[in-house]
């Protein structure tokens, strides 16, 4: 096999702008069939609800089932799922989900007032969402992780019912997934799937309650089914590949830093891992942990694709230059593997989670560490922020006007005649007329 080729790109190179941009760009826009097929199938189960699953489910998951009702796993169900999983494994699931829960609630937010001195009453009524979606992939690789990050979440706010969906294809469930669920307090689990299971929470059919938000993520086909149903229903986002920056100043073990960007690179060929550096000596020796350490990986293939399509290695004068490039970047997962990482967070504008010091790998982020897994990228920690209880909570504002708030009267009616709206103007001139 060929020596592992990785880009070396330095950030005082004339050409290194548009270099960076062909590394960072990304296309997750679906193809003319991806469209196509998805456009079918969501309004087959928008017009023919159950009996569309039902074809659809046995076309893709090799699944047959005579009702939907029959692909519902009940609860008793998801208790002998976790009763029958390994006992460390169900200690390691307890344990994440009771972090992943301490740390959601402290963003749950309450309702609050003030009142003005006329007397008017202004604030903001905070209430969770009536029924939330989660889609699970199923299939080549068990996510239980994704289940703890998105269904706890939404049982912190308060939602009332959390419908998950989740293809097991053949027939064949995970029992870890299923554990999950059940950890996590997931209310009803459909084993169904793809783009027909994203229409249904949308739409609802006679067996899959319609949601008010669907979280999750999901394959091309998954995603652009979110796409077209996003305004019928609340969406999380539109994930792209996994990403990992890591900035070392070269005092870490190149072989820890070598593993922390395998560890995004094993997830498929299309991940990002970049490493920056103000240390040339501290990149080669990184590249070298990597050409030695790459042959034990168990997927070998899927780093070595990433990293050859799409990881590179940045030399920089310094660490300044180091904290432009990761505001430039934004990345999904940033790791700060510096001495006083704290010193640096002040100029840091974009980045979906920081992961700070020598001894904070980003995998104790993906699976327990507490902060949510589900993360901006391609970029759009720019304008968007983790998943969190925030994301299944919705926010009402309150107004209430005394008899003593004239002047607020008289501001609208001036604002609605300067803007010809004559029936707003005289709406608030009737409850206090001008004297």
């Amino acid at each position: 096999m060929a020596e592992l080729q990785i880009r070396r790109l330095d950030s005082g190179a004339p050409d290194f702008s548009e270099a960076l941009d062909a590394l960072l760009a990304w296309d997750s826009v679906s193809d003319a069939g991806v469209q196509a097929a998805v456009d079918d199938i969501v309004e087959a189960v928008r017009c023919r609800g159950d009996a569309a699953l039902l074809e659809y489910t046995r076309r893709f998951d090799r699944v047959s089932a005579d009702t939907v009702p029959a692909l519902e796993f009940s609860q008793d169900q998801l208790q002998a799922a976790l009763a029958a999983i390994d006992p460390e494994l169900r200690a390691a699931l307890e344990h994440a989900a009771a972090r992943v829960r301490a740390y959601h609630e402290h963003q749950k937010q309450d309702s609050w007032t003030y009142t003005e001195a006329d007397g008017t009453v202004l604030g903001q009524q905070i209430r969770p969402l009536d029924r939330a979606g989660l889609y699970v992939p199923g299939g080549k690789a068990a996510y239980p992780s994704s289940v703890l990050m998105n269904a706890i979440p939404a049982k912190v706010a308060g939602v009332a019912e959390l419908i998950m969906v989740s293809p097991t294809p053949d027939g064949v469930a995970n029992d870890i997934v299923l554990a999950a669920a059940a950890i996590a307090g997931v209310d009803r689990l459909f084993a169904i799937g793809g783009a027909q299971a994203v229409a249904a929470l949308a739409y609802g059919t006679e067996t899959i309650p319609r949601v008010d938000k669907i979280v999750g993520p999901g394959n091309i086909y998954v995603a652009t089914a979110k796409r077209k149903v996003f305004g019928q229903v609340g969406l999380d986002m539109i994930a792209g590949p996994s990403e990992i920056l890591v900035v070392c100043d070269g005092k870490t073990d190149p072989d820890w830093i070598a593993m922390d960007l395998f560890s995004q690179a094993e997830h498929d060929e299309d991940a990002q891992s970049i490493l920056i550096s103000p240390d040339v000596d501290f990149l080669a020796a990184v590249e070298n942990s990597i050409r030695r350490l790459l042959p034990d990986m168990e997927r070998e293939a899927i780093i070595r694709a990433s990293l050859e399509g799409r990881a590179a290695l940045i030399a920089v004068p310094d660490l300044a230059t180091a904290i432009d490039l990761v505001n430039r970047i934004a990345p999904e997962h940033l790791e700060l593997s510096v001495d006083a990482p704290e010193t640096l967070l002040p100029e840091i504008r974009h980045a979906g989670a920081i992961f700070m010091g020598r001894h904070t790998p980003e995998a104790l982020g993906d699976y327990c560490a507490g902060p949510n897994h589900v993360l901006p990228t391609s970029g759009t920690a720019r304008f968007s922020s983790p998943l969190g209880v925030y994301d299944f909570q919705k926010r009402s504002s309150l107004i209430q006007c005394s008899e003593s708030a004239a002047p607020l009267g008289k501001t609208a009616s001036v604002l609605a005649r300067g803007e010809a709206l004559t029936a707003h103007a005289r709406s608030a001139e009737m409850r206090w007329p001008t004297k």
